[in-house]
């Protein structure tokens, strides 16, 4: 014979009933005076609604966070990338490097100092004079000084045979310290078919002394002050 069903000790019908009653006629403006079940309600979904507020703004500011720090780690990356390759090159680069400065110094050697210009001017008059070339113009201008060395130009007009004179230019070339010839222009001379006439600008270099690279220093900066202030 079938055992009867316990019944249950929960009566569903009258707690529905007191949910209904408790969820009814509520007050919108004093929550207060709700019945415990749904102020309880109203106060956890209150936390939670500002739990996740606070969690949102939280996680905002660390996105942006985390996007810089990910921009930072590429160009880390990078810079990782070129600091690797220049150090398994480093011992190429110093040969380089040595190589360079020996070429440095081997210019520096053609440039010659304040005191040897005048040896130099005389120089290029003699390379003209060896060639049976007739100066009229032989006027050095005004030096333009740079950071590390200065520059000299010198008019030229020089008149004689064509072969002479490309040899002059041949032995400019050939000289010691650097000279260039700028600005060439070459003409006959008149009621004279074989002669002709070479107008240039010779320029030639010298590097600084000591104490003109520190005027010089001195002046790069005071400028570069003065930019600053306006």
């Amino acid at each position: 014979m079938a055992k009867p069903k316990p019944k249950s000790s929960v009566d569903f019908a009258l707690w529905r009933e007191r949910l209904r009653q408790d969820f009814s006629n509520l007050d919108r403006s004093d929550p207060s005076r709700w019945p415990p079940l749904p102020r309880y309600l109203l106060l956890g979904a209150t936390v939670v609604l500002v739990f996740v507020a606070l969690w949102y703004g939280w996680l905002s500011s660390r996105a942006d966070e985390l996007e810089a720090e990910r921009r930072q780690e590429v160009d880390l990356r990078v810079t990782y990338t070129s600091k690797l390759a220049q150090a398994v090159n480093l011992e190429v680069l110093k040969l380089q490097l040595e190589q360079v400065q020996v070429y440095v110094n081997q210019l520096e050697k053609q440039l010659p100092s304040k005191a040897e210009m005048d040896a130099l001017l005389s120089d290029i008059n003699q390379a003209g004079l060896g060639r049976s070339l007739q100066f009229e113009l032989f006027r050095p201008g005004s030096v333009n000084v740079q950071e590390y060395y200065a520059e000299q130009p010198i008019a030229l007009r020089v008149s004689g045979g064509y072969h002479d004179i490309a040899l002059f230019a041949a032995d400019i070339a050939a000289l010691s310290r650097i000279v260039t010839l700028n600005d060439l222009s070459i003409a006959p001379v008149a009621n004279k078919p074989n002669l002709l006439t070479l107008e240039a600008t010779a320029k030639t270099f010298r590097y600084l002394d000591p104490d003109e690279v520190l005027v010089q220093q001195a002046a790069a900066k005071a400028a570069a002050k003065k930019g600053k202030q306006k």
